[in-house]
C-alpha cells in the first residue's frame, strides 16, 4: 500500500487520494484564476482580433475610447476563443446569444453571422453602446462598469440593483453590492485585465 507523509503524519491510500484530490483542485483553480490576472496588453492574449476591437470601438464609442476595454471583456467572456459556446447557447468571443444577435441584426443588417469573429465583436460592442447610453447620470467609469454588469446579468437586474441604492447618485461601489457575485466578479475581472486593480 502506498503511503504519503504530510505534515509529519503518515496516511494510507484513502487519505492519500483525498489529499491529492484537494491539492489538484487547488492547483487547477489557481491556474484558471492566474489566466485572468494577465493584463489585456500581455503577449499571452492573441492580437488576431485587435483590428476589429479597434474599428468597432471607434465606430460605436468614438476615436478616444480605449478599445482594450472590449478586448478585456472578450477575454472575460470567452478567453478570446472564437469557438466558445456557453451552456445557455451564447457563442463566440463576446458570448452573444443568437436571439440577441438577431435583435441587433435587425438594426444592423450588414452584420453577417454571429459565429464570425468580426461580426460577433461588432455586435458585442454595439450592444455595449446601447447599454452604456442608458446610464446618463453616472461618471464615465461608472457607466462602463454598469454596462459590463448589464451585459452579464441583464439590464433589468442592473436597474433593480440601482433602485435598492438609497442615494440620489447611483455609484458603482454601492450598486454592485446588490448584484450577483458572478456579475461582480465579471466586472472585477475586466477591471483587473485593464490593470485597474
Amino acid at each position: 500500500m502506498a503511503r504519503i507523509i504530510f505534515f509529519n503524519r503518515t496516511y494510507g491510500a484513502p487519505r492519500q487520494r483525498i489529499v491529492l484530490l484537494l491539492l489538484t483542485t487547488f492547483v487547477l483553480s489557481n491556474a484558471n484564476a492566474n489566466i485572468f490576472k494577465k493584463s489585456v496588453h500581455s503577449h499571452h492574449w492573441t492580437d488576431k482580433y485587435d483590428r476589429h476591437f479597434k474599428k468597432y470601438t471607434k465606430r460605436y464609442f468614438g476615436p478616444f475610447f480605449d478599445w482594450h476595454w472590449f478586448k478585456a471583456q472578450a477575454i472575460a467572456e470567452s478567453g478570446l476563443n472564437d469557438k466558445a459556446k456557453s451552456h445557455m447557447g451564447a457563442v463566440g468571443l463576446m458570448q452573444i446569444l443568437p436571439s440577441t444577435f438577431h435583435d441587433i441584426n435587425k438594426r444592423n443588417p450588414h452584420f453577417d453571422e454571429v459565429n464570425t469573429p468580426r461580426w460577433n465583436i461588432a455586435a458585442g460592442i454595439y450592444y455595449d453602446r446601447t447599454l452604456y447610453r442608458k446610464f446618463n447620470n453616472s461618471s464615465t467609469q461608472d457607466k462602463l462598469y454598469k454596462t459590463f454588469a448589464s451585459y452579464n446579468a441583464g439590464y433589468g437586474r442592473m436597474l433593480k440593483a440601482e433602485k435598492r441604492v438609497n442615494t440620489k447618485t447611483k455609484h458603482w461601489k454601492k450598486v454592485k453590492l446588490y448584484l450577483p457575485k458572478e456579475t461582480r466578479s465579471y466586472v472585477h475581472r475586466i477591471r483587473g485585465l485593464m490593470g485597474e486593480l
